[in-house]
């Protein structure tokens, strides 16, 4: 195990300049979920210098294979689409796509697939089976390019033993990774309400029902089905971020307001709960008060749940790859991630890649100033490779 991984320690190095070179061009050709044409037929052409087959799905998704041995197969997956972000970033690989920007880190992911596929080739005669390299779209974006990718088997035939995914962490350094064993990430499921009144002058608010403040009432009581009907051993989090009225003014009562916001649960059940109380609720405050209301709930992500038994493999060997000093624990998060839809097909391993470094903003995911220390890179690549390998060999 020495040599191998000495061997792909070296390989990371020799490729790392087309890595970069790779998530460059990748940052500065951004494209929105599903949108995603030039990305796709630039992975294409990579995948064609490298003689590496595949196949297309999910619209703008591929599927790539290299084969090794005849044992079983191993997937590894990125995702690729960007977000509706104007970068601020003074680099020369800024976006030059106005209002798009890789602003979370997919052109890395992206990139570091395309560097494992490199580390890989050279060891091909190692691998006792297959890695699948899933290419995916539309991660930022309901459905999820995970569910579409699933439509069009891209983990049939043979069903993969084992995927792993990453994702950029800014508060790590980079060439550091963590992980969770365990559920690590929430469901997401988004809200869309409105609120009807009737609406009249600001001044005599006794000849209108008022939307606004129904909404009010509602806004508070459904914080207290987080606060006073959920288990609180268990998180959820419920957030409106988005309230407007039709019309209005100062001194005009509007006749209808219309709220978005997110539900978010670490258990499947209170999940479906929960999308019931959310409506009844609403129902009712706003009918007791002379108007009505109506929810829409668009089911989005499953909660993530990393495979216990191939997490803490996945500990154990990214520790003899990196260094013991870097590999840390997580928390769990309430954000959401398309991969939770793997997770629950097969054993799934998905972990955070640091990426924070000298010189750089260190700026969270979805802000205008992110950006990563490119070392990063050879971390990404390596690992997916060694885990490919060692799940092989």
């Amino acid at each position: 195990m020495t040599e191998l991984c000495t061997r792909v320690r070296a390989l990371s190095e020799e490729t790392a300049a087309a890595t970069v070179a790779d998530r460059r061009h990748l940052h500065a050709h951004p494209e929105l979920s599903f949108a995603g044409h030039a990305t796709v037929r630039y992975v294409r052409e990579r995948l064609d210098a490298l003689h590496i087959p595949y196949r297309k799905v999910a619209g703008t998704g591929l599927v790539a294979e290299i084969r090794g041995g005849s044992g079983p197969t191993v997937a590894l997956r990125a995702d690729m689409d960007a977000l509706p972000i104007q970068e601020k970033n003074e680099v020369a690989y800024r976006s030059q796509t106005p209002g798009v920007m890789h602003a979370c880190g997919h052109d890395v992911h992206t990139a570091a697939l395309l560097g494992a596929a490199r580390i890989l080739l050279p060891l091909k005669d190692r691998l006792g089976g297959t890695v699948r390299l899933l290419f995916q779209p539309g991660e930022e974006k309901l459905p999820g390019g995970a569910t579409l990718m699933l439509r069009d088997g891209a983990l049939e035939n043979p069903v993969p033993q084992a995927i792993f995914g990453q994702h950029v962490h800014p508060p790590l350094p980079a060439g550091t990774v963590g992980f969770r064993p365990g559920i690590y990430m929430a469901s997401t499921d988004e809200l869309f309400m409105t609120v009807c009144g009737r609406g009249g002058h600001g001044a005599m608010p006794h000849q209108t029902v008022d939307p606004i403040v129904i909404t009010a009432q509602v806004i508070t009581a459904l914080q207290q089905l987080v606060s006073r009907e959920t288990d609180p051993t268990l998180p959820v989090v419920l957030t409106f971020g988005r309230i407007e009225s039709e019309g209005g003014a100062t001194n005009i009562i509007p006749n209808a307001v219309h709220l978005q916001g997110t539900l978010r649960t670490l258990d499947e059940d209170w999940r479906k709960e929960l999308h019931q109380r959310l409506r009844r609720t609403a129902e009712g405050i706003a009918a007791a008060l002379g108007g009505t209301a109506e929810l829409e709930v668009r089911h989005g992500y499953p909660f993530l749940k990393n495979n216990e038994a191939l997490t803490r493999w996945a500990q154990a060997e990214a520790r003899t790859l990196l260094g013991e000093d870097r590999v840390v624990d997580l928390p769990i998060r309430m954000t959401g991630e398309d991969f939770a839809f793997y997770s629950h097909r097969l054993p799934a391993c998905f972990y955070r890649l640091g990426v924070g470094g000298p010189g750089h903003a260190n700026s969270p995911v979805h802000t205008d100033t992110f950006d990563v220390d490119e070392g990063c890179l050879r971390t990404g690549a390596s690992l997916l490779a060694w885990f490919a390998l060692r799940r092989l060999t």
